[in-house]
């Protein structure tokens, strides 16, 4: 075990740190940007940081990662409109991205949530290293009934990313650890963690005992969780199609 809680100790310091880079170029019709760096993660998210004189500065589009070229350096970055500090009494500025511009990555990557199915699963985790501040999943839970929806989507990890500053989300499933960025729900890292899981709490483990919907709800989310791996398997899968390893996983899951 404790193999394994070094290696996830070294691959959470992967992550830890923000990173800064210049923008090098912008191509407004196709809402993309690029930068040069060492390296990077593709699914990595963040935001454009626009200079307006030297005490003051503008966030001007969230951008993910979606390419990166090993042999040139280049990052391709996806620029979104930026409306977490979104505000309708105030005014928006007519700021676009220039070269120059700062994009900054992994900003919120020291605060994390995990998703595991049990308590034991969680503090085994949680205990396991100090490099990150863990959101405790019971304010999670309590999101979660506040949309009516005993079965998390996307865009509840997402709404909660945005209300409590959390960059990255943890998922234990089957004996392995998916690092996760909070919005764009790309696999950043898969560590072996060959926990001992003797119970299971749906939809996963939190001190709130149930999370309720009303009598009207319907749709995505609303109804209650039967399978907790299989579950977050297809989320993870849904939003990673091209992950070879995940896939082999969950086949290996199934045939169990």
């Amino acid at each position: 075990m404790i193999k394994y809680i070094l290696i996830f100790i070294f691959a959470t310091g992967l992550f830890a740190n923000v990173i800064k880079s210049p923008i090098l170029s912008v191509e407004h019709s196709s809402d993309t940007a690029t930068i040069k760096i060492d390296n990077i993660n593709v699914g990595m998210s963040g935001f454009i940081s626009h200079k307006l004189s030297n005490e003051n500065s503008i966030i001007l589009k969230e951008i993910t990662v979606v390419a990166y070229n090993k042999q040139t350096k280049i990052a391709t970055l996806k620029m979104d409109n930026f409306n977490v500090l979104r505000h309708n009494s105030l005014p928006s500025g007519k700021w676009k991205v220039e070269t120059g511009d700062t994009a900054i990555l992994a900003f919120a990557y020291s605060r994390a949530l995990l998703i595991a199915p049990n308590e034991e699963v969680y503090y085994r985790v949680t205990k396991s290293t100090s490099s990150l501040q863990w959101l405790h999943p019971d304010i999670f839970a309590t999101i979660l009934s506040f949309n009516s929806h005993p079965t998390p989507l996307k865009k509840d990890f997402i709404a909660m990313s945005n209300t409590t500053s959390v960059g990255l989300v943890f998922f234990f499933i089957d004996g392995n650890l998916y690092t996760t960025d909070a919005k764009s729900f790309k696999i950043l890292n898969i560590t072996d963690a060959p926990v001992i899981q003797d119970s299971t709490k749906l939809p996963f483990y939190s001190r709130i005992e149930e999370i309720e919907t009303t009598w009207y709800e319907f749709g995505a989310g609303t109804g209650k969780m039967s399978n907790y791996e299989n579950y977050y398997f297809k989320l993870l899968i849904e939003n990673n199609p091209n992950n070879q390893k995940l896939q082999n996983l969950y086949n290996k899951y199934k045939s169990k």
